[in-house]
């Protein structure tokens, strides 16, 4: 896996295509990635030690590491501009 901790990514499949992030942790065994902020699940929690309150939860799910793409910050979308030179009939 090209992915660690730390890169900056961008999803390019699934509900929240197009959005970018860090990640977080990556699941080498799965082949998963957790990116901060994306694929937001809300999660039921039991009260655990009886002062803390159970509910509902929002956490980060994990995505296939195959639905992100590794941005590089130094080259941010440029294209290459190329000239046609016109040929003409002499």
């Amino acid at each position: 896996m090209k992915i660690k901790v730390g890169d900056n990514v961008k999803i390019i499949a699934g509900k929240d295509k197009g959005k970018t992030g860090n990640v977080t942790k990556t699941l080498k065994k799965v082949d998963k990635v957790i990116v901060d902020g994306i694929n937001i699940v809300k999660k039921h929690q039991k009260p655990q030690n009886g002062n803390d309150n159970g509910g509902i939860i929002e956490m980060s799910a994990p995505i296939h590491v195959s639905n992100v793409k590794k941005i590089d910050d130094k080259k941010t979308n440029t294209k290459k501009a190329s000239k046609k030179e016109d040929k003409k009939d002499e």
